[in-house]
């Protein structure tokens, strides 16, 4: 069981992650979205297309951008659709 924790929460938890370059990428469904918030931020990778951002809310605390997912993903990234991976501190493993 993979989990993905921040400020003392567990944020998602799955045997179902997908790891691509480096990174677990949780089911949406395994994602405990009351700690997401919505963010502006996007960016692009070549071969996965278009990420879009949710910051972490946990405790009263902000980590902007600590989550990330690709919601029309390139068909080279097909099996990360609607999946979620973290950074910027968040403890995943």
């Amino acid at each position: 069981m993979v989990k993905a924790k921040w400020n003392g929460a567990v944020i998602a938890e799955s045997d179902e992650t997908v790891v691509v370059e480096g990174n677990h990428y949780f089911p949406r469904g395994h994602v405990n979205t009351a700690y997401l918030a919505p963010s502006s931020t996007q960016t692009r990778c070549p071969w996965k297309g278009t990420a879009s951002y949710h910051s972490l809310v946990v405790d009263g605390k902000t980590n902007p951008d600590a989550a990330w997912y690709y919601p029309e993903p390139l068909p080279a990234a097909a099996e990360i659709r609607d999946r979620i991976a973290f950074w910027k501190g968040v403890e995943v493993g």
